[in-house]
């Protein structure tokens, strides 16, 4: 791309989203590419001013910067352990194109199930972010393993992971923040498990491609602290018709003019 401040190889793509609002530098042919789960999950994020956003598990970046570019004043940290996605993030945030916000964005290599004084060390810092969003690796050892050791990495779940991720939203939030994850239905309860008495006012969105269809993934939503009820909220449809084209409210979030709030 013309303006571009990294240096593109053959094995990258520089790839718009928000309609050319913010780009990316991602791999190609390997690894996690940025798709719809990151502008959901980035669509999860309100708030007034300069509020501190965490992105854990940030890969090159997407959900972040969408995060970023739709909330103008927002201040986002991504936390990515890989050094090899990292290294995506670098260049993302390197484009000229995404000069407008890469100031407002801080990245950090950093393993989000550190603890105690290792995570601050880290930039995982207690009681320091209003809002936590993670879209966590989502395979088990019941899923085919992919031959791709970048994606591998990216997919795979190692320990307990939820109980891990959600511990380090947890510390990292301040009082009353909000978390926000995307995941597959199937963990749900291992969700509701590791939110424990840490958050409370859980709110999951069931998330299907077209009506009559099971759902795929599910949206999470959640508050440190709070002792309300969980809230099973209606069905996010992506599809209105037979066809590809994603229904009006999908493509609003998809495309950064609209957010989903929680109730």
């Amino acid at each position: 791309m013309s303006g571009a401040v990294a240096i593109i190889e053959e094995h990258e793509t520089v790839d718009a989203f928000h309609r050319g609002a913010f780009y990316l530098v991602q791999p190609k042919g390997r690894g996690h590419r940025t798709g719809m789960d990151a502008m959901l999950l980035a669509s999860m994020v309100t708030g007034n001013g300069a509020i501190r956003v965490a992105d854990l598990g940030a890969g090159a970046g997407g959900a972040g910067l969408a995060v970023a570019a739709r909330l103008h004043e927002a201040r986002v940290s991504l936390f990515e352990r890989s050094p090899d996605m990292a290294g995506f993030a670098r260049k993302t945030l390197a484009l000229a194109e995404n000069a407008r916000i890469a100031g407002r964005v801080a990245l950090f290599e950093a393993d989000v199930t550190l603890r105690g004084a290792a995570r601050n060390a880290a930039g995982l810092v207690d009681d320091s972010f209003d809002h936590v969003i993670m879209n966590p690796p989502f395979n088990d050892a019941l899923d085919r393993a992919t031959p791709d050791p970048l994606k591998r990495d990216a997919h795979a779940i190692a320990g307990d992971l939820f109980e891990d991720w959600i511990r380090t939203a947890g510390a990292i939030l301040k009082p009353s923040g909000t978390l926000s994850l995307i995941a597959r239905p199937h963990s749900i309860a291992d969700i509701i498990a590791a939110c424990g008495k840490r958050f409370g006012g859980l709110e999951m969105t069931p998330v299907h491609a077209r009506a009559g269809e099971n759902a795929f993934r599910i949206l999470v939503s959640a508050v440190k602290g709070s002792r309300a009820r969980l809230q099973l909220r209606s069905p996010l449809v992506m599809h209105a018709t037979s066809g590809h084209a994603f229904a009006a409210d999908v493509d609003d979030l998809n495309n950064g003019r609209a957010a989903y709030s929680r109730m």
